[in-house]
């Protein structure tokens, strides 16, 4: 394959840019030698990393470009530019440094349309509000669009929980296709969806795209553990935004069967939206039904008030600051069939709390 029509797909979004690259990839290994960037390397001295590794024997190249500022995804296309670009959604996420303006952080991941070559692809989420600040005016490539709710190049429909998964349809070449993820959540449908139109593109069949989409899951991404005395885990510790909460609460909702707890830990960047944003989530533990949250670190505490507020009785709420009293908390107020959402900043180490649950109560083989 001559080096210029080799696919360099590049993806970025305020969310499931790791869950889109690694669905991506599974693809195309079905087929290709597929280089694929590492779980969570999305920095440019990463990209710096890869256009090293990156040889004539690749097939086809996944990266995730990660953004905390302007001008970095500008970075990232000068050291590989891609010809394939995906922007999964336009959210919160490092909106502190973006001085709380959503547009912004638009313009910012637009850096990755004005960074791709011009006759490229771009994937964008037809169903995401802010996705309409994209400038994708100037943008003389091919526009295609993914959505559930909204019409689309691309749609998934007749979306339902499964044993481990979720299961949805979407029509492709006129005929209808079921297909099946092995994480929960309807944000990981739109991953999927990314990942089955570029794919698509690509020239790989339904058969090849089914099995890819049964791709080994990102670390710590709605990981589900079940424990003794039909406890369910959700180990979801990797990173948080108030868009991957909402997700993970959504979860939580679906596949408890009984009780449900959320523990949540701090999120980071949001600067003067961090109120507003944590009350947004407090009402939505209430509005979901959540039983008993658990806040962790400074600031979270507006989460677990904002609840009560929302009608969530006082004695179902607890923070802490100290992690030792939280996982003690823990332990005194579980019952047989609780599910447990653990979530938060990666700075707050909820990992932590996802060792110390399966340690003591341990994960049923």
């Amino acid at each position: 394959m001559e080096k210029r029509k080799v696919p360099i797909i590049a993806v970025t979004g305020s969310a499931g840019k790791t869950t889109t690259k690694s669905f991506i990839s599974s693809i195309l290994k079905t087929r290709w030698n597929t280089f694929e960037s590492k779980d969570y390397w999305n920095r440019t001295d990463h990209t710096q990393i890869h256009a090293d590794l990156i040889n004539t024997s690749h097939q086809a190249v996944v990266l995730e470009y990660g953004m905390g500022f302007p001008g970095v995804i500008t970075e990232h296309c000068r050291i590989i530019q891609p010809n394939i670009s995906v922007i999964t959604n336009v959210g919160m996420a490092h909106i502190g440094n973006f001085d709380g303006d959503i547009k912004g952080i638009a313009k910012a991941k637009s850096e990755l349309i004005h960074g791709t070559k011009k006759n490229g692809m771009l994937f964008i989420n037809k169903d995401d509000e802010n996705s309409k600040l994209l400038e994708i005016d100037q943008f003389k490539g091919k526009i295609i669009t993914v959505g559930i709710k909204q019409p689309a190049d691309y749609r998934a429909y007749n979306i339902s929980y499964s044993n481990n998964g979720m299961k949805f349809n979407v029509k492709l070449h006129n005929k209808e296709w079921s297909f099946f993820i092995p994480i929960y959540g309807e944000h990981h449908v739109y991953n999927a969806l990314n990942a089955i139109a570029v794919a698509d593109y690509l020239g790989f069949s339904p058969p090849e795209i089914k099995s890819g989409l049964l791709f080994k899951k990102p670390p710590r991404r709605l990981t589900v553990y079940h424990l003794n005395q039909s406890l369910t885990l959700i180990d979801d510790s990797v990173h948080s935004t108030p868009q991957g909460v909402v997700a993970a609460i959504d979860v939580l909702k679906n596949i408890s069967p009984s009780r449900k707890i959320a523990v949540l830990g701090r999120m980071i960047g949001l600067g003067d939206r961090r109120v507003e944003q944590y009350q947004k989530i407090g009402q939505y533990l209430v509005k979901q039904g959540i039983d008993i949250v658990i806040t962790y670190g400074r600031y979270a505490k507006g989460i677990g008030l904002e609840a009560i507020n929302a009608g969530l009785p006082p004695e179902n709420f607890k923070h802490f600051l100290d992690e030792e009293a939280m996982h003690e908390y823990l332990l005194n107020v579980l019952q047989e069939n609780d599910t447990i959402l653990v979530k938060g900043a990666s700075i707050m180490n909820m990992f932590n709390t996802v060792q110390f649950l399966n340690s003591v109560i341990g994960a049923k083989e």
